[in-house]
């Protein structure tokens, strides 16, 4: 794994940085909290991130014990809940718990919410109860992403899922970071960025997970001033490009490993 971020840090210098300014919070210029404001920020994130759906699958879950490790202000967790999973979230930050937590009561879903650094998640939860274990760019912001897949591990059943997004160590952003022409987050100063080759894959999952399988996707292409103001307006670069050559970029270069893998 290559450390994109500041380098070695605590786990409570990660957590101030989260709480500082959570994921994805300006995704709508809308009241925070509103039901106005969650339906721009669920937009906007699929809208950028359009792959999210097809890998997450939301609906096959349906009726499964879902546990999200970095459930942010609940994007995705809305999406589980809405497909009828028995959905938990846990995150370090408290402040995107909360908002989390507010998205579920305006859209009246249940779940279950829990603050917790998820290198000590068998500390909070059962063993082998759950169906399913999404994390969604999350674990490469840990000091030790082996630690939390191992406790992972003691909470699934045997037979169940794993899934998994981390930064792509071979990937157009990571090239770029190295060039010194991006970073790796929005904001500035990311205490923690991890990026995965195939080797850091299988280093990972250790000897409880079967990878079942792992691919690239996504490239930023927007200019950032004016996505910044919500427009989307390309990159000259991406906006002279076939859409065929960019999927393949993607396919080959993208900054999103995503990991499906399954319990022994």
């Amino acid at each position: 794994m290559k450390d994109l971020g500041l380098g070695s840090v605590s786990i409570d210098v990660v957590k101030d940085y989260w709480n500082s300014r959570p994921c994805n919070l300006r995704h709508s210029q809308k009241s925070i909290g509103s039901r106005e404001y969650f339906d721009e920020v669920e937009a906007r994130k699929y809208l950028v991130e359009p792959h999210i759906p097809a890998f997450a699958q939301f609906d096959k879950y349906a009726g499964k014990r879902v546990l999200e490790i970095g459930c942010g202000i609940g994007t995705d967790a809305v999406n589980f809940a809405r497909a009828g999973c028995d959905y938990t979230g846990t995150d370090l930050s408290d402040e995107s718990l909360q908002l989390a937590q507010q998205r579920f009561d305006v859209f009246g879903l249940k779940g279950t919410f829990l603050s917790v650094n998820a290198e000590e998640l068998s500390t909070q939860f059962k063993a082998h109860d759950y169906d399913l274990i999404y994390s969604f760019g999350v674990i490469h912001h840990s000091p030790s992403p082996k630690k939390i897949v191992g406790e992972a591990a003691k909470l699934l059943k045997p037979g169940g899922e794993l899934k998994l997004m981390v930064y792509a160590k071979n990937s157009w952003k990571a090239a770029m970071i190295d060039s010194g022409f991006d970073q790796p987050e929005a904001q500035q100063g990311c205490p923690i960025a991890f990026s995965f080759d195939d080797n850091d894959v299988i280093d990972v999952l250790g000897d409880e997970f079967e990878l079942l399988d792992t691919y690239q996707d996504h490239i930023f292409p927007y200019s950032i001033p004016e996505y910044k103001e919500y427009e989307y307006k390309l990159q000259p670069w991406f906006e002279t490009m076939p859409e065929s050559i960019f999927k393949a970029l993607e396919k080959n270069f993208g900054w999103h490993k995503m990991i499906t893998a399954k319990r022994k």
